[in-house]
């Protein structure tokens, strides 16, 4: 499945700045970043419950914002970009 996640952390406090960290950490195990709070993800469900029980125990319920969508398959195909944003290669090999 392909999926496009987006967060929006209280950073106002040191904790706050930490979550940060760690909510871009695990969302770059999972994903491309394609923007400093936005990932475009292809994955499975069994993985996508495991980023999202990680989200939550990482997270503050009351401060912080997370949005995953859902997008058809081959959506991230068919990406338009406008400045300085690439296309990502989503399914070429990587290399680590």
């Amino acid at each position: 499945m392909e999926l496009l996640l987006t967060y929006d952390v209280d950073t106002t406090t040191p904790e706050g700045q930490r979550r940060l960290r760690r909510v871009a950490k695990l969302c770059e195990g999972y994903g491309l970043r394609v923007q400093k709070s936005v990932f475009e993800i292809i994955t499975d469900e069994k993985d996508l419950l495991r980023l999202q029980n990680a989200l939550q125990d990482t997270m503050n319920l009351d401060t912080d914002s997370i949005r995953i969508y859902r997008l058809t398959h081959g959506s991230l195909n068919h990406v338009q970009t406008l400045g300085t944003a690439s296309i990502q290669p989503h399914r070429d090999d990587l290399i680590l």
